[in-house]
């Protein structure tokens, strides 16, 4: 359950999504839109978290929904009915390769709602395919995945939209801007802290439903017999094949991209990272279930990133002059009068997004930098992949964060990116 009474799976929903500005919302413009001017979409992946977005989107005027794709005939053709039932008519169809929705022209902009090892291969696709994206976080599994995300986003000057919705939560921003505009003074401490990851049972392998291409799911994963335990949302999400430690980015990813915006940090990082994790002694799950990071900034602030009890979930930043904690639906200050702070009219001010698919489609209109772009969130992910080599090594880990490289350790280096199974590459 989550600290609201919510479960985790209920917490992806629309209602949730909704409360962290990515529900409808209104639009820029509610003149009637004529069918040139709708940006056409297509998404890739129909569970639980595709569902958080199409229908909001469904909702926009100037949005279109015209493809899914996936690996779960059943799933797919849901979508697709449901889709085609709000408009009235067979507009949308479905596909099991994602490749058919990319090869088509007439889709502007794709939303990437798979399994994270699934994610850099389909934005660097969408990419090359002219396509404007909508990434689910995290950012991708490896550091060396990131790197050749954003360097596709960029080389095709594509607009993406990082799914760190907090960004488009105007609590989260104001606390980043009391923070960025010395409202606590200089900041010694930030701590995060997250849930963790769920021991579950062993995988019974069984074989594939009929309308499911198992091979296709696994993609460029490790190739491993087919059961429930791995292809259910609720289990893949901890295991290290499909992820980057789990929640370590799966959550994590959240609130580490709320500290690094906090810090002014959205093109740069720590310089060293240590920590330790508890593993579960069998079962599926081999990321940590609990675990306790320090990250040191060159300026000696200091990143504390851990898993706590889920009523202590959220970033606190500590000054020499208060403190400012943010959360889901919380938040507070000490002194108190800081949450009544105003922001100087020549102080720092964040990008302002009260709604993060309003956001992505109004960029990809203007071409503007959205408010979660590839290259924050590429610098945000690099502290949750980092966490789990430094965990997973057991030693401290220096990080260049302007050559992007690991400081005199090969054995890090190497696992700052993952073979993949033929023939998927990056």
């Amino acid at each position: 359950m989550d600290r609201n009474g919510l479960t985790r799976r209920a917490l992806i929903g629309a209602g949730a999504a909704s409360s962290l500005g990515i529900g409808a919302g209104p639009l820029t413009a509610r003149a009637k839109v004529t069918p040139s001017e709708r940006i056409t979409l297509g998404f890739i992946g129909a569970g639980n978290i595709a569902n958080a977005h199409i229908w909001p989107m469904l909702a926009q005027p100037d949005a279109q929904v015209l493809a899914i794709a996936d690996v779960q005939d059943d799933r797919c053709k849901a979508m697709v009915d449901g889709v085609n039932a709000r408009y009235g008519s067979a507009v949308c169809r479905g596909y099991r390769d994602f490749r058919d929705v990319l090869a088509r022209r007439d889709i502007d902009a794709v939303f990437v709602c798979t399994p994270d090892h699934w994610h850099a291969l389909q934005v660097i696709e969408a990419a090359r395919n002219g396509k404007h994206c909508y990434s689910e976080k995290p950012l991708c599994r490896t550091v060396a995945e990131g790197l050749a995300m954003r360097d596709a986003v960029r080389r095709y000057g594509t607009v993406f939209q990082h799914g760190t919705q907090q960004r488009s939560d105007r609590t989260f921003r104001f606390a980043c801007e009391l923070v960025r505009n010395g409202a606590i003074g200089r900041v010694h401490t930030v701590r995060v802290a997250v849930c963790g990851n769920e021991p579950r049972g062993v995988a019974k392998p069984v074989a594939p439903p009929p309308g499911v291409d198992w091979d296709m799911w696994l993609g460029p994963a490790p190739w491993a017999p087919y059961s429930t335990e791995r292809i259910d949302r609720m289990h893949w999400y901890h295991i290290e094949d499909y992820s980057a430690g789990g929640y370590i980015s799966g959550w994590g990813i959240h609130h580490v991209d709320i500290a690094q915006w906090g810090l002014g940090m959205d093109e740069s990082g720590p310089v060293s990272i240590e920590g330790a994790g508890v593993f579960a002694p069998s079962g599926t799950t081999d990321t940590p279930i609990t675990w306790h990071v320090e990250c040191r900034y060159a300026s000696g602030t200091r990143m504390l990133f851990t898993t706590l009890n889920e009523a202590d979930f959220g970033i606190t930043f500590e000054g020499e002059s208060g403190t400012v904690f943010v959360d889901r639906g919380r938040f507070w200050t000490k002194p108190a009068s800081l949450a009544h702070e105003r922001i100087p009219p020549d102080g720092v001010r964040l990008t302002k997004s009260d709604n993060h698919h309003r956001d992505f489609l109004d960029c990809i209109r203007t071409r503007a930098t959205t408010v979660a772009p590839i290259g924050a969130g590429l610098r945000s992910q690099t502290i949750c992949c980092l966490s789990d080599i430094a965990i997973r090594l057991g030693r401290r880990i220096r990080w260049d964060p302007a050559t992007e490289r690991i400081i005199g350790d090969p054995e890090a280096e190497r696992l700052l990116s993952r073979t993949m199974r033929a023939p998927w590459r990056v």
